[in-house]
């Protein structure tokens, strides 16, 4: 995905993007780049639309199937947060205990 993101960065100045283009924008960012990986996006997009690709594969995504399955998450959405908030206050109030109880002895429990 960070070889197409890098392809699409480079698009926007108007021509073809190169290699050399591509790697430099991932460089610029710390990645260590894949020059087979990079080779292959610029061989597949070559001569194509950036707009037109983008719009083929909307296309495609949107004939995929979700189902019911979705609905009955969305359902359940609104009572999600409290019982994430309920849980994270749980887990914060166990490792304030973990960590008192590891304080009180600072390690000197072994030879007792």
């Amino acid at each position: 995905m960070r070889y197409v993101a890098a392809y699409l960065l480079a698009s926007f100045s108007g021509k073809e993007p190169t290699s050399d283009e591509i790697e430099k924008i991932l460089s610029s960012v710390g990645i260590e780049s894949d020059s087979a990986k990079v080779s292959l996006i610029v061989k597949e997009l070559k001569g194509k639309n950036v707009d037109e690709v983008i719009e083929s594969g909307r296309s495609k995504l949107a004939s995929v199937p979700t189902g019911a399955a979705v609905a009955a998450p969305a359902a359940a959405g609104a009572a999600a947060p409290a019982a994430a908030e309920e849980k994270s206050a749980k887990k914060e109030e166990k490792k304030e205990e973990s960590d008192n109880e590891s304080d009180d002895d600072m390690g000197f429990g072994l030879f007792n």
